[in-house]
């Protein structure tokens, strides 16, 4: 799905088996790709990134699509729930599209320890995945 960012900048971080993006196509909404195997490499870039978002003192919307990540460490996943759980009053809600199974089992473990609940929703489908960003983006 393409949408213009809000603002140009798309910030990437590149490791050797895995590339994570972070950008803002629309106010109070944030978008991150991850492609590849994320085994932590990029430390805690990503979080420093997200706290530019969490400064505005506004609630956001994060979308994830994961759909090219056949999986992450548990150090990353327990990494991203304690970064929900610290942020959970800025974050109205995450979504996550998971084509790898391993992602799926994860995601629905990491909403669990978070408490998330609702908040947070896991996409197995593409299309479902794509209508909620779009909605999101145009709202």
């Amino acid at each position: 799905m393409e949408l213009s960012p809000l603002s140009s900048a798309v910030v990437q971080f590149e490791g050797a088996h895995c590339t994570l993006e972070i950008s803002r196509p629309a106010e109070g909404m944030v978008l991150i790709v991850i492609k590849g195997r994320d085994i932590g490499q990029f430390g805690d870039a990503p979080f420093r990134e997200l706290t530019r978002e969490i400064a505005r003192g506004l609630p956001f919307e994060v979308f994830v699509d994961a759909s090219a990540a056949p999986s992450a460490s548990i150090d990353v996943s327990g990494s991203w729930a304690r970064w929900m759980i610290a942020n959970r009053e800025s974050i109205q809600r995450l979504n996550i599209f998971c084509r790898s199974r391993f992602i799926e089992i994860t995601a629905k473990f990491v909403r669990q320890f978070t408490e998330f609940g609702p908040r947070m929703r896991i996409y197995t489908d593409a299309g479902s995945f794509e209508s909620a960003l779009r909605v999101a983006a145009f709202a």
